[in-house]
């Protein structure tokens, strides 16, 4: 058994089974990677995947528990070249951040303009999705740390740390009839049509519990991703939108007025997710502190040991999280 021969199974299996596109992505070629499962089947003496012809169809029921070793195996080798790094070239490396949009285009630019300035010698790679696919790419070790409010919390192999908590801002165009309300409720908000976050994005479910809780239903016109999209189609008249305070740019948005909704809404926290078990350079725990101050290396390290997440929860209990 080669560790070559378990790297061509677990790509094959991430590349849909399709052998041809991971031979693209591995630089050699199909035939040969063909064979060396073939080699490793043969030595193993069962079936990773069933096949049609020339064409994988399934992973069956014992590759599947053998692909959930190898994904261990695979990722404590990443580890071991991390420690290497470690001590050979501190300074230098790679960092692959999964997050939404909103952190992206909101919160991370300045944390990441002062990374890139103290460690010009890593390389910074940001990717997008939902905070289910962020969380996945964590978990799966295709990126080190994930960042979202959403769906993290189904995932026990993430040691999840809390950075910062938000509420929500109702925007509508300036001279709108909520924009001369003294205090709106929810039930004023319902009259309206509302455009918001697809579900699963950016706090959603907070909203959909507040309506839940009072019995009431909004008529939700529109949802996106992106806070930008979302007040784009405020200004078409489309109607109301809700979006993350920090989404609202006083600069940019001149045309559009925002009424803090923190009195109608529960707060969001945003969490880092780490993958329990990484080795985290020393660029890393700087870039976690940047992001969220008050998580010193030291607070990461004492919840990385921790078993379960309610520990980490407790670890965190007294803490007076940032509000933005």
């Amino acid at each position: 058994m080669k560790l070559q021969q378990l790297r061509y199974i677990w790509e094959v299996a991430q590349h849909d089974l399709n052998v041809s596109m991971t031979a693209q992505s591995l630089y050699t070629s199909q035939p040969g990677i063909s064979k060396q499962i073939r080699l490793l089947e043969d030595e193993l003496g069962v079936e990773i995947f069933s096949r049609s012809g020339k064409h994988l169809t399934r992973i069956t029921p014992a590759g599947k528990a053998i692909l959930l070793i190898v994904g261990e195996i695979l990722r404590k080798c990443e580890t071991i070249k991390q420690v290497a790094l470690e001590f050979t070239d501190e300074a230098k490396g790679q960092l692959s951040i999964a997050t939404t949009h909103t952190q992206a285009r909101y919160r991370l630019p300045p944390v990441i303009n002062t990374f890139i300035r103290r460690f010009p010698q890593v390389s910074l790679h940001m990717q997008q999705g939902s905070p289910e696919q962020i969380a996945a790419m964590a978990a799966q070790g295709r990126a080190d740390l994930a960042i979202a409010t959403e769906a993290m919390e189904h995932f026990e192999d993430l040691i999840l740390l809390p950075c910062y908590r938000w509420n929500r801002s109702i925007v509508v165009p300036k001279g709108h009839a909520l924009s001369r309300m003294h205090k709106i409720a929810l039930t004023d908000l319902v009259r309206f049509p509302l455009v918001t976050y697809t579900f699963g994005f950016t706090g959603r479910s907070r909203l959909d519990d507040a309506f839940s809780q009072q019995g009431l239903s909004p008529h939700v016109v529109f949802t996106a991703t992106d806070a930008d999209v979302i007040k784009t189609y405020v200004r078409l008249g489309l109607g109301v939108g809700i979006i993350a305070s920090m989404a609202f740019d006083q600069h940019n948005d001149q045309d559009l007025q925002a009424i803090p909704a923190g009195h109608l809404f529960e707060p969001s926290t945003t969490v880092i997710g780490i993958r329990r078990g990484m080795f985290l350079r020393g660029y890393m725990y700087a870039f976690i502190q940047e992001f969220a101050q008050h998580l010193t290396r030291e607070r990461v390290d004492q919840a990385m040991q921790l078993h379960s997440r309610l520990e980490v929860e407790t670890l965190f209990s007294d803490f007076q999280l940032p509000m933005f």
